[in-house]
This record gives structure tokens, C-alpha cells and sequence, in this order.
């Protein structure tokens, strides 16, 4: 008996997530990287069509399989219209077909792909908005929210970059050992946000996506695999994403709400999860510092902390400060505004937090308002953090963080104690 359609549409949903990066890395392969958004949109017409026929044939014994030979044949198929009538690209055809049986490689195709997403002759941002869609299987949506800026700038972001890789015949490789240091800080880059996007959605019903946040777990561990990529940057993220994932679990109740630190139950902390993370931590040392291991260091003050009260703030605090000769980014200083709040008390934060009110890059950044709500609740004025607390709603958040808002809104209205936003 087949299965209904809601489930295959969670199936194939989930096997997007954890599969499109791959097929699309070994179809580029396939047909060349210049042929890079065919790999993509062939990806996509097999998993359409897996929505259209698997509600009644079935699911296969092996989804993966079925997807990567039905998006090769797509692929071809789209090929061989394109080159219809162009006899001299007919040996390519070949070529290709002869390619379709699968070959022994010493390079991973996905980890090539990431490598490629990231070449240093894209720009920056268009290399991390690349690997975000092919890699990671982010919307545009999404990536705009973690860029905080419009879905239309990231969709020109990565057509020109699609165009590029095709124009200037990009490689689909990893890097020599004597690149890829460098070569190495963009593709991190990408993985760090493709995990805050998990942790933190920035839409939808759920505030933390695991999906999201076990990818960026299981790239990261694809690149200490590799032997040129097994560099300290790279335990010192997967640290990072440990520690942060270890506590996962409690950070939202049964029925999917956002909870305080102090209304987490310890006892759901993953233990195992965070002994990896300090033993990846620890060895993370042999090689320069960079913002991964004093962004790990914080995140191990937190993990190392039994309780809300126990936590050491002067310590983040003083971890902050070192952060930001590495990221002076204004999400930084709205971070170590928060730790000087908690360590100094709510006056010395919020005026930390003053110089970010204007802001453009925060302006619709809604944890800036909660963060200077919560302050303002701590210092004892419920009307001036409700009306931050409204402020902060009216700005793009998950369905449980605005839930959380109204809820601390309501105590502030009620001249109710509040707590702070974790």
C-alpha cells in the first residue's frame, strides 16, 4: 500500500534538505560546473515528480538513488533539447552518457561544490548566498533574513554567481593544501549561518530547525574528514555548533514554545553532544585564534553553567570585547551589550545598546528591541519595555518568538514581573 500524501510530502520535503546539496554537487559534476543551475532546476523536477508518483507507486527502497538517476535523465533530456541541431557539442552528449555510471573519486563532490559556491573570484556575499541555495537548500527568503536585507537583492546575488561559475569555467574542486586556508574562511562562513538559521529561524512555526542545524553539523564534520580541510577553524566552528546544539532540546517546550534559560530543564542537555564539543574545542588551539574559537570560548561559558544564575557574565563580556576585533559587526555589539546588561546591570547595557537605535542594518532586526524591552523590564519600567515590546512586533520574527513577545508584552501591560529574552 502506497503512503498518503501529507507523509510523502514530509518525506520528500526532508529529503531536500538532507539530499538536494548532494545530487546537485554529483549532477554538476556529471555535466560540468558551467552547467551548474541545470543541475539545480533537475534536482528539483525529480523531486516534483517523486511528490507527483510516489503517493502511488510507493516509496523506493532507496529515495536518494531514485532521485539522482531521475534528475540525471532530466538533466540529459534538457540537454539534448538545448543542443538539438548542433552537431559539433554532439560528442559532448556522449561524453556525458558515458559519465552516467558512477565513478571511484578521491574528491568528495560535495565538498567540491562548496569549494566552488566559495571561489574567491565571486564576490563575498554572492559566495555565501550561492552555498546557502545549492549547499544548504536554503530559499531565498531565508538567506535574505540571515543577511538581514531584501529576498530580491540574494535572488541577483546568486544568478550572477551561477553566471560567472558558467562564464569563467569555475572548477569544481577542492582547493590545494596551500589554498585552502584561505580558501577555507568562506565556506565556514556559510556553514555558520546556515546553522544560525536553524537555531534562530527567523520564520515560520518553529524557532529552532534542527534540519538546518544538523546540516551545518554534519558539513562541518565533511570537512574535518577531509585531510586539507582538518584545520583548527574548522573544530573550533564544529565546537561552536556542538556546544549550541547540545541544548537544543530544552530550549522550547512539548508544544514547541521558546523557553527562558532558567525555564529549561538540564536534564534534556544532550551530555554526550557537549564532552565532543570541548574535546573539539580543546584541539582547536594548534593554529591561530579566529571569531569561531572566541564565539566557541562563550558559547563553553554557557554550556559549562548549570543554572541562569551561575552563568559568568564578566567573562562574556570580556569575550565580547575580543570578538569584536574580529567581527565589528552591529550584531556584536548587540550581543556584548546584552553581556554588559547582565554583568554591570540594565543601565549599562541599554546605554551599550543606544548607538544601535539608528542602526540601518538592525532596523528590522527584532531581537534589538526585545533585547532593550528586557533591559528596560530588568531596571523596573514595564511602560517603556512594553513599548519596545510592541516595537519588536512589529518586525519579521518566527511564529513562537512573537508569541514570546506577546506574552512578556501582557506581563509588562499587567505590571507583572518579566524575564529576560533568552
Amino acid at each position: 500500500m502506497s503512503d498518503p500524501p501529507r507523509q510523502i510530502e514530509s518525506l520528500v520535503t526532508d529529503l531536500f534538505r538532507r539530499t538536494s546539496g548532494r545530487l546537485i554537487a554529483r549532477l554538476a559534476r556529471r555535466f560540468g560546473p558551467q552547467h551548474l543551475a541545470l543541475a539545480e532546476e533537475a534536482v528539483q523536477d525529480a523531486l516534483m515528480r517523486a511528490l507527483q508518483s510516489w503517493p502511488y507507486s510507493g516509496v523506493p527502497d532507496v529515495p536518494e538513488a531514485w532521485l539522482y538517476k531521475v534528475a540525471l535523465n532530466a538533466g540529459l533530456d534538457a540537454l539534448r533539447r538545448d543542443m538539438l541541431g548542433r552537431e559539433k557539442i554532439a560528442p559532448t552528449i556522449a561524453e556525458i552518457e558515458l559519465a552516467m555510471a558512477p565513478k571511484p573519486s578521491d574528491v568528495d563532490d560535495e565538498l567540491a561544490m562548496m569549494f566552488m559556491c566559495c571561489h574567491p573570484a565571486l564576490p563575498h556575499a554572492a559566495q555565501l548566498a550561492l552555498t546557502l541555495k545549492i549547499v544548504g537548500g536554503l530559499g531565498v527568503e531565508e538567506i535574505a533574513a540571515a543577511f538581514l536585507t531584501e529576498p530580491a537583492t540574494i535572488a541577483q546575488r546568486i544568478v550572477r554567481a551561477k553566471k560567472q561559475i558558467r562564464d569563467q569555467r569555475l572548477p569544481l574542486e577542492v582547493p590545494s593544501a596551500a589554498e585552502m586556508p584561505e580558501r577555507l574562511s568562506s565556506v565556514l562562513d556559510a556553514v555558520y549561518l546556515l546553522f544560525n538559521e536553524g537555531y534562530a529561524a527567523h520564520s515560520g512555526e518553529r524557532v529552532v530547525r534542527n534540519d538546518l542545524c544538523n546540516e551545518a553539523i554534519r558539513l562541518a564534520r565533511l570537512l574535518l574528514a577531509a585531510p586539507r580541510s582538518d584545520l583548527p577553524p574548522v573544530r573550533a566552528l564544529l565546537a561552536l555548533m556542538l556546544f549550541q546544539a547540545a541544548r537544543l532540546p530544552a530550549r522550547t517546550s512539548e508544544a514547541g514554545e521558546l523557553l527562558l534559560f532558567e525555564e529549561q530543564d538540564p536534564k534534556r542537555w544532550n551530555t554526550a553532544m557537549t564532552a565532543e564539543a570541548f574535546m573539539h574545542f580543546e584541539r582547536s588551539f594548534s593554529g591561530a585564534k579566529t571569531a569561531y574559537h572566541v564565539e566557541a570560548a562563550i558559547a563553553s561559558v554557557h554550556a559549562a553553567a548549570p543554572t541562569a544564575a551561575a552563568i559568568d557574565w564578566p567573562r562574556i563580556r570580556l569575550l565580547y570585547d575580543e570578538l569584536l576585533e574580529f567581527k565589528p559587526s552591529p550584531v556584536t555589539v548587540l550581543n556584548r551589550a546584552v553581556a554588559i546588561g547582565m554583568a554591570e546591570g540594565p543601565a549599562a547595557g541599554l546605554q551599550a545598546l543606544e548607538p544601535l537605535q539608528n542602526e540601518p542594518a538592525l532596523a528590522r532586526y527584532h531581537l534589538l528591541t526585545s533585547a532593550m524591552a528586557g533591559l528596560w523590564a530588568r531596571a523596573g519600567n514595564a511602560s517603556r519595555a512594553a513599548q519596545f515590546y510592541r516595537e519588536a512586533l512589529q518586525k519579521p520574527c518566527s511564529g513562537p518568538e512573537r508569541r514570546f513577545l506577546e506574552r512578556q508584552l501582557a506581563r509588562c501591560e499587567g505590571r507583572e514581573g518579566v524575564a529576560f529574552l533568552p
